[in-house]
């Protein structure tokens, strides 16, 4: 039987799906795979990029984990490609690579203002009370009133976040240092902003209903922010997503919720123009009315309006990293790629090289979506092995030996479950099913039983 030393790099969902699919669909080859990440904690965004308030999604960790408890996928947490490992370093090690990495880094928003003291981006806020390992303990919470800009699921995270009651969230996993600067925050108003209307929104049922009744928070809508063209109709008669989520909002504009000391205000057809200053910190932000034009799209009304914040999160989307030796596309933010097949300057496939889930596609799709991009990626892997690498020194110790040579400390699955026992001891001292551990040195001293 033919040999297959396969490296991924990025252990969230894309890099383990495609490990898992690759070792159920394989059977003419002997798959041997090593899954890095530059984390000392699998799992990615699941761990990192999702509310702490939502456990049913983060019940995909338990999917997860089972993948990689099997033993037939090693990991290799706390290694960063480009500066760990590089491809040069692959190539003497396996016959092929598939980059997984993701999307992290917030998108762009280019509008004046937007380097103020007190404008944030979102995915770096998400990162700090998923307690990110590489993001300070401190987050500047001092804005009794905060507009959030974008109508996708992240946005509504950020919000509900910034208004729910701290104690409502001491039943989760986050640290003391998180819920301490979340409990500080004078907040009183968070204005959520969308360019269109509420037949294009982009979140999920299940994530307005949560943001809509969150306890001691009232909801707020507007009735000027009811507009449906043609196009809204229609998608709302053919989409029944589309179609609850349009209920849902009408259901509140007909039946407001009673007054609290919090409020979440939901805006639509409102398109940023420029976040306002005073003295280098966020004073405001500018926005300008759109409406509809027929098809389901927006046009620019030219009226003007302003709202006094002391903050803002730029929740317009995740935007992917180079990565070393990689073709990237800094348009996209995606590896250039075709159907995950790494390509060249000229178009041309890089033998050996491939790509999975966000870094290929760009920040879209959920865990469906990762699975078929997968399974996509995987069958020109196969397809090419006639143009795989040659290893020189493809022994399974050899990565070790490499990685050891350099001082790199990596994380080794047997080393994540001591760290995975530590995080849920601390929790059921406090009632809780874990304390997310944030501390990279403290992490990788418990991963050896220190």
């Amino acid at each position: 039987m033919s040999k297959l030393r396969l490296a991924v790099i990025g252990a969230g969902p894309a890099g383990i799906y495609a490990s898992d699919l690759i070792l159920k669909a394989e059977r003419d080859f002997d798959v041997s795979i090593d899954l890095f990440d530059l984390l000392p904690a699998p799992y990615g965004l699941v761990r990192y990029g999702v509310a702490p308030d939502h456990p049913r999604i983060k019940g995909i960790i338990r999917a997860l984990f089972e993948v990689l408890d099997r033993g037939d996928i090693r990991f290799f947490g706390n290694v960063k490609y480009g500066v760990d490992i590089t491809l040069d370093d692959l190539k003497q090690h396996y016959n092929a690579v598939i980059f997984a990495t993701g999307a992290i880094k917030d998108a762009d928003l280019d509008i004046p203002g937007a380097g103020l003291e007190g404008s944030f981006g979102a995915a770096d806020f998400v990162n700090w009370y998923d307690a990110h390992p590489d993001f300070p303990l401190d987050w500047p919470l001092d804005a009794k009133e905060v507009a959030v800009i974008g109508n996708g699921n992240v946005a509504l995270d950020v919000a509900r976040i910034l208004v729910k009651r701290p104690e409502d969230l001491l039943s989760t996993d986050i640290p003391d240092h998180v819920y301490q600067g979340l409990k500080a925050s004078p907040v009183t108003d968070v204005h959520v902003f969308g360019r269109r209307g509420p037949a294009q929104v982009k979140f999920s049922p299940l994530e307005l209903r949560e943001a809509l009744h969150v306890e001691g928070v009232q909801a707020i809508v507007y009735d000027e922010d009811f507009q449906y063209d043609d196009g809204s109709r229609e998608a709302i008669d053919s989409n029944n997503q589309i179609r609850v989520m349009v209920k849902t909002l009408e259901d509140l504009r007909e039946n407001p919720s009673e007054p609290q000391e919090r409020r979440l205000h939901l805006h639509f057809f409102s398109t940023p123009r420029e976040i306002l200053g005073t003295d280098g910190k966020v004073a405001g932000i500018k926005f300008e009315r759109t409406e509809l034009d027929g098809t389901g799209r927006v046009r620019a009304t030219g009226e003007m309006r302003e709202f006094e914040v002391q903050a803002v999160y730029r929740a317009v989307g995740y935007f992917g990293s180079e990565l070393d030796a990689i073709p990237f596309d800094d348009v996209e933010g995606v590896i250039r790629n075709e159907e995950g097949r790494v390509l060249d300057q000229s178009g041309s496939h890089i033998p050996g090289v491939y790509c999975t889930g966000w870094i290929k596609r760009g920040p879209v799709g959920l865990i469906g979506h990762t699975k078929a991009d997968a399974i996509e990626t995987i069958g020109h892997l196969m397809s090419d092995r006639a143009s795989w690498w040659s290893p020189s020194n493809p022994g399974e110790e050899a990565i070790e030996e490499t990685l050891r040579s350099r001082g790199v400390d990596f994380m080794a699955w047997p080393g994540w479950l001591n760290v995975d026992g530590e995080e849920k001891r601390l929790g059921q001292l406090s009632g809780r099913e874990r304390l997310k551990l944030h501390n990279r040195a403290q992490m990788l001293d418990i991963s050896k039983g220190r």
